[in-house]
């Protein structure tokens, strides 16, 4: 896991630095500078046409943080021009020193400029500049942005040049990921830790490619700072597999029983249940309508249907409770909600079977999801379970707007899986998970195509079928979340992301387990 930081811990390893250890600002200042302007050559290469590159500095740390990468493009014979922002009287200490030592090469070298920025019209310095390096604020500042900030901003992102962004893109909150008007970079080279931000929210639309500099702070340092916050790595998901003994059979490999479908959702039951089979796991049940068993059926394979109801109703409902209940016993782990429908009914059912799952590990998707509405979900026991909303349901159940999840989403779901104890899979651009340790860890695969009926379904599927096996629930969610994702992302390049479906991601699942085997090899 990568771990990720806010800003209070990034501070704190700052100030060992300059304080405990007596390294000198100037120094961690020149050690980013060396470092960002490697990453930028790494960005831009094999492209040998890149001559031209623009900065637009502030005038504290991460302003001389530009000045010093611009001084290393000079070197290199790069054109570069420099827009200042704001009074050399107002610069922080090293901020001025790096100033002052690019403005003297810019004497004598012609093809370096610095411009003091005085109006909008003046960004027009950087129209050619085929690279443009935001080194306005950094991960320092946080709340509203003002001007000139909010129109050099809006300017520079109307420009076609690629886009760069030290540390974070200016107007980014480095903690929440939030904020109104962004840089929207290609490249974010972080320094020293990953900022949490960075990943999630606007973090994820804003800040293109992530990459780490290095300050000359030992990592050690970082890593004694406790963080609760992490990025999920492929051997990490590699590691949790489940491994087979050689004596194992079916009933001993993961038994899943999937309660889904019904007469208007069919297609979630089949996605759910076949999606079992793709984990490793043995058997796959799945609880269905008898009236409408026949619309499903062929499509099953090798899922065992166990019908209930009379024949006549199209849904679950608490007639059906008894058998339900009995299909639990037999079960390893369950998953619930994937297309059952919303009439009260099967709400109440939905319900009734949380109360007596007889603490069974249980993924609760969707329409389940929907019955523990109205703080419903406070009068369960939550504990070994998994809800997998997208972040309109979870905005729901919590009584929120979507607006206001997103501007406290990690603290939100955190307070919900300490409340509840149990594990939060957090749908969107990226999956988030939440632990009943507090613990928060955004998924690290995925792309816009997964925004299609069936992803949650499969999803579903796959968690349910990892857990049903001897790992913990954790690892069994980490695996799911990452193997679905990367799936798409794999078939985003076979295909398009226009053109995949749920069911190829599922199909897919095979190869990209193959893959992420040989990969980490």
């Amino acid at each position: 896991m990568i771990p990720l930081y806010n800003t209070n811990n990034i501070r704190k390893v700052d100030e060992y630095a300059i304080k405990r250890l007596g390294i000198p600002g100037i120094i961690l200042m020149e050690n980013a500078s060396i470092n960002i302007f490697n990453e930028i050559l790494l960005f831009i290469y094999p492209n040998n046409n890149i001559k031209k590159i623009g900065f637009v500095c502030g005038r504290g740390n991460n302003g001389g943080d530009g000045f010093a990468t611009a001084r290393h493009f000079a070197n290199a014979g790069f054109i570069v021009n420099v827009i200042s922002i704001g009074s050399k009287n107002k610069m922080s200490k090293d901020c001025l020193t790096n100033y002052n030592i690019l403005k003297k090469i810019s004497n004598n070298n012609k093809n370096v400029g610095i411009f003091n920025y005085s109006s909008k019209k003046q960004l027009d310095k950087l129209n050619t500049s085929q690279i443009i390096v935001d080194a306005m604020l950094g991960s320092g500042v946080k709340g509203e942005l003002r001007e000139p900030y909010k129109t050099i901003i809006q300017s520079l992102n109307k420009k076609k040049a690629k886009k760069i962004a030290i540390d974070i893109p200016t107007g980014l909150d480095p903690d929440k990921g939030t904020g109104e008007i962004i840089f929207k970079s290609d490249l974010t080279i972080s320094l020293g830790g990953y900022k949490k931000g960075l990943f999630f929210n606007k973090g994820y639309t804003h800040c293109g490619e992530v990459v780490k500099a290095e300050i000359g702070i030992s990592q050690k340092h970082f890593e004694e700072i406790k963080s609760n916050t992490f990025m999920t790595e492929p051997e990490d998901v590699l590691n949790y597999l489940p491994r087979r003994e050689k004596n194992v059979h079916k009933y001993s490999a993961g038994k899943v029983l999937t309660i889904a479908g019904s007469g208007k959702y069919p297609g979630a039951a089949v996605l759910a249940s076949k999606s079992v089979f793709r984990t490793g796991a043995g058997a796959s049940v799945l609880c269905f309508p008898k009236s409408v068993r026949n619309l499903i059926q062929k499509k099953l394979g090798e899922v065992v249907v166990n019908s209930y109801a009379d024949g006549k109703s199209e849904f679950l409902s608490e007639e059906n409770l008894n058998e339900i209940l009995e299909n639990i016993s037999w079960a390893d782990s369950i998953s619930i909600g994937p297309g059952l429908g919303r009439n009260i009914k099967t709400q109440n059912t939905v319900l009734s079977i949380l109360k007596n799952r007889r603490s069974k590990k249980i993924i609760i998707d969707a329409d389940a999801i929907f019955a523990l509405n109205k703080r419903r979900y406070k009068k369960i026991d939550l504990k070994n379970s998994v809800l997998t909303p997208h972040h309109g349901e979870f905005a729901n159940l919590i009584g929120l707007t979507i607006d206001e999840l997103k501007s406290n989403i990690l603290e939100l779901g955190n307070k919900f899986v300490k409340e509840t104890g149990a594990y939060l899979v957090l749908k969107g651009a990226p999956t988030i998970i939440f632990t009943p340790q507090s613990e928060s860890i955004i998924n690290s695969t995925g792309n816009p195509g997964m925004a299609k009926f069936g992803t949650g379904d499969v999803l579903t599927g796959l968690i349910a079928g990892f857990a049903s096996q001897k790992i913990s629930l954790e690892k069994a969610i980490i695996i799911a979340v990452y193997i679905h994702s990367l799936s798409a992302d794999i078939l985003s390049f076979k295909q398009t992301e226009l053109t995949f479906t749920a069911t190829d991601i599922l199909n897919n699942i095979p190869s990209t387990l193959k893959f992420l085997m040989k990969s980490c090899a």
